[in-house]
């Protein structure tokens, strides 16, 4: 195999890894979003619970503040009844006492409904908080685990960069130009060779062009997909074993 194929193989290698790398780290601030808006979600269903409570408390307090009046007024007709000049003025104070009674015990039991609602409600906002403080801990968890992981793959991926660039200095300026625009064409820049046919695009070598791929004392493409392309003779165990 030529020298240059080997550097080829590592530095398509490299790529790969680089990639990987580059779309986690791209990849990890979008988590980091997701898990936040989780976390705005559980922010937002606690503001509606406690909202909701909040707006169940003013208006057992508007309630209670009816029934306050409405006991003053009865307290003040009951003092004017005691001076009626007759039966009918009588009635009509009564009357109006009655009326404002079923007003208090409509309050009343406006107040109690309100009170039944508001055990579930103080129940929503508490499950509320905790979710939300449960949900800040995990999300605070993650986006730190992020930003170690960003760290470790941005020195990973210096590294790689580096043995890129070396990698591709040992390499004429030509391969390396060839390198790049197939590179940037199909992303696998490199195949192997197995029974004749290239691993990439399935297509069957000519048999001198083979010959001379095997021979290995230059670089080669692919005459079709226009790919690098090397080759591994398979191995005779026997051989290997014995040593021969």
């Amino acid at each position: 195999m030529h020298p240059d194929t080997n550097l080829v193989i590592q530095i398509q290698s490299l790529d790969q890894k680089i990639t990987a790398l580059e779309k986690e780290v791209a990849a990890l601030p979008k988590h980091v979003a997701v898990i936040e808006k989780t976390l705005e979600s559980h922010l937002k269903k606690l503001e509606a619970d406690k909202a909701a409570l909040t707006a169940n408390q003013k208006e057992r307090k508007a309630k209670e503040g009816e029934i306050a009046m409405h006991e003053q007024k009865i307290s003040k007709l009951k003092e004017q009844m005691l001076g009626a000049k007759n039966n009918e003025q009588y009635k009509a104070f009564q009357n109006e006492i009655d009326f404002i009674g079923k007003e208090i015990r409509k309050a009343e039991d406006r107040i109690l409904e309100l009170m039944t609602e508001s055990e579930p409600l103080d129940q929503n906002v508490k499950k509320a908080e905790a979710a939300l403080k449960e949900e800040k801990q995990h999300v605070e968890k993650e986006k730190t685990q992020a930003r170690e992981r960003t760290a470790l793959d941005q020195a990973e991926l210096t590294k790689l960069r580096e043995e890129r660039k070396e990698a591709l200095s040992k390499l004429s300026k030509t391969t390396v130009s060839s390198y790049e625009k197939i590179r940037r064409k199909s992303g696998i820049v490199i195949a192997e060779v197995e029974a004749g046919r290239c691993t990439a695009c399935q297509i069957q070598l000519r048999p001198q062009y083979f010959q001379e791929l095997r021979r290995g004392d230059q670089l080669m493409f692919c005459e079709n997909c226009g790919r690098f392309l090397f080759y591994n003779p398979p191995v005779n165990f026997e051989n290997a074993i014995t040593g021969n």
